[in-house]
């Protein structure tokens, strides 16, 4: 069974459809898969049983990617075609059955909008294929010992809580009596997210940080949040990353909606601004390009409440 399965561009989309995309590997035998997606979410994909291929496309002006896409595809054709990007790829490629997720302004979570194209309830939650190289690789880097993984970076400003709270959260989750006395704190983030992780680094304690800014590729990443104690991060990609890894992972949520893009999960949390994610669209600074954070209004004292209270019910859960 040949399988065209067209995932999303970013990271954080990607790993939420990595559940749909299990489900399709699995639900037949010898399926082939060849899956597009971004270039920085293609690693995703690299290890998953089933998939032959992996096409990491990046996006061009006047959509000549997709002119591209046609070019090295055109000549299959494909017993299952899945789009999650409402392409026209479905219509322009042979394929014997097509899926096609539609927009529409849907507010159900994108994991839920995914399994509905299936027709799968209960939802198949995200998951990560690692290989152990990579775990190898984390273990290196990461070292031993608990371990609170900290993402300050966002796809854009409006979504990035101030680094300075950050760092005063890691004192008080990781310092003298907190919920994680003693563990180390992991940051996290891709080489365009140096800037926005310096100020977070250079506040914590000598000996303290672990720096895997750009350092750790996206599955060493991975492989070093499936062992984190927990995981706060702005709405982003690597917040989704650290719930698929199966992390206590608070999310931190203010001009994006968290109803859509909440950490999926039993292990998984959200904390958001006192505004609504239209309440801050609306504010006279609100500028996907030039504006800055949105999130001031989060304080450190609601974020810590929510990372204590999660870590309390997995604790109870026995994670």
């Amino acid at each position: 069974m040949n399988v065209l399965f067209i995932a999303n561009t970013r990271i954080g989309d990607a790993v939420l459809a990595s559940g749909v995309l299990g489900h399709v590997l699995e639900c037949r035998a010898g399926v082939r898969a060849t899956v597009v997606c971004g270039p920085d979410a293609a690693p995703l994909f690299a290890a998953a049983p089933g998939v032959e291929e992996t096409v990491g496309l990046a996006k061009r002006r006047f959509n000549r990617h997709w002119w591209q896409l046609w070019r090295r595809l055109a000549g299959r054709r494909w017993d299952l075609l899945v789009d999650l990007r409402n392409s026209a790829m479905p219509w322009l490629l042979r394929a014997r059955r097509r899926k096609v997720l539609k927009g529409g302004g849907a507010r159900s979570h994108k994991v839920v909008q995914l399994a509905r194209l299936f027709g799968l309830d209960p939802p198949p939650p995200p998951r990560l294929w690692i290989d152990e190289r990579h775990r190898a690789r984390a273990r290196e880097l990461a070292g031993a010992g608990p371990l609170l993984a900290l993402a300050p970076a966002a796809t854009w400003r409006g979504k990035e809580w101030p680094a300075a709270r950050f760092a005063v959260l890691a004192q008080r989750l990781t310092g003298a009596g907190g919920a994680l006395a003693g563990a180390r704190v992991a940051v996290l983030g891709a080489a365009g997210d140096r800037a926005a992780s310096a100020p977070l680094l250079a506040a914590l304690a000598p000996g303290r940080a672990v720096d895997l800014v750009s350092r750790a590729g996206l599955m060493e990443a991975a492989a070093a949040l499936e062992r984190a104690s927990l995981f706060v991060g702005n709405d982003s990609g690597p917040m989704h990353l650290a719930a698929a890894a199966g992390a206590p992972t608070l999310g931190l949520f203010g001009p994006s909606r968290d109803e859509v893009y909440a950490p999926w999960g039993d292990a998984a949390a959200v904390v958001r601004t006192p505004e609504s994610c239209d309440a801050l669209r609306a504010r006279p600074d609100y500028d996907r390009r030039a504006g800055g954070s949105l999130m001031g209004s989060l304080e450190v004292d609601a974020v810590a409440e929510a990372a204590e209270a999660l870590l309390r019910r997995v604790a109870r859960r026995g994670r």
